[in-house]
């Protein structure tokens, strides 16, 4: 990549995009937000990446939303819908998503946590939806209610308030709270525990996953069928039954 805001490197089926602004808490700057869409395009078009952890540099913010100086300068009004990757809404992201989040992830940086598939928190960090404090919007919250209580939900939008770690596990927000420390080894380590599994089943469980809160259970039911077809027709689906009867790893082929 060339963009100093933002780093993206893959290492043994894993996309690390990086956001490279601590001194600046990882702001949203126009740097920063579009080294988010390289990073991303660059994941998608790339077979060999499996996973993609998003998180920021050092240890005060994962991200701490956009950059307000910057919304002062240019005047910003309504942001534009691609001024930021939403997954699912702006761009789509097929393969699975992990957040790793160090410090403060706040406002646009709650949304990228929100966004991603699975959350891995350092037991520093905080998650908070401020734009009321500063006057400003989320529209992007709205799958909020379905990730959580709506009760919980409507706290977290109408106080601006940050809410610990440990919290945002209990309410679903988090898969699981690490010590500070451990927090890329634990990243690393589940996104590794996603790359052994059949690539097509993965995807497929991703699709799966969202379909009931977009359409009635029957039409869920319906759809979840046509996406898992292809899983029991492909060739990895008769490696895997093969490989547990001759008590070998399977060879995955994608197909």
């Amino acid at each position: 990549m060339r963009n100093d805001a933002v780093s993206y490197e893959v290492t043994d089926g894993i996309a690390w995009l990086t956001i490279n602004r601590p001194e600046a808490r990882n702001a949203l700057s126009k740097a920063v937000r579009d080294g988010l869409w390289e990073g991303i395009r660059a994941f998608n078009a790339a077979d060999e990446a499996r996973v993609l952890i998003l998180t920021g540099a050092g240890d005060k913010a994962f991200c701490a939303g956009g950059d307000l100086k910057e919304m002062a300068d240019t005047g910003l009004k309504v942001p534009p819908l691609d001024l930021v990757p939403q997954f699912g809404r702006n761009i789509d992201v097929p393969k699975p998503t992990i957040a790793a989040v160090n410090g403060v992830a706040a406002a646009g940086g709650f949304m990228l946590a929100q966004q991603c598939d699975l959350v891995v928190a350092a037991e520093s960090a905080r998650f908070g939806i401020t734009e009321v404090k500063v006057g400003r919007g989320a529209p992007w919250a709205a799958p909020l209610p379905w990730l959580i209580p709506p009760r919980a939900a409507m706290e977290i939008l109408l106080t601006g308030d940050l809410i610990p770690a440990d919290r945002a596990e209990r309410l679903g927000l988090v898969n699981r709270v690490v010590p500070d420390g451990q927090l890329r080894s634990a990243a690393q380590e589940l996104a590794l525990r996603i790359c052994a599994n059949a690539p097509l089943s993965v995807l497929a469980g991703k699709k799966t996953v969202g379909l009931i809160a977009s359409q009635p259970l029957s039409a869920a039911y319906e759809e979840a069928e046509r996406i898992w077809e292809p899983v029991y027709l492909s060739e990895d689906a008769q490696e895997g039954p093969a490989a547990f009867r001759d008590k070998r790893k399977p060879q995955w082929r994608g197909r």
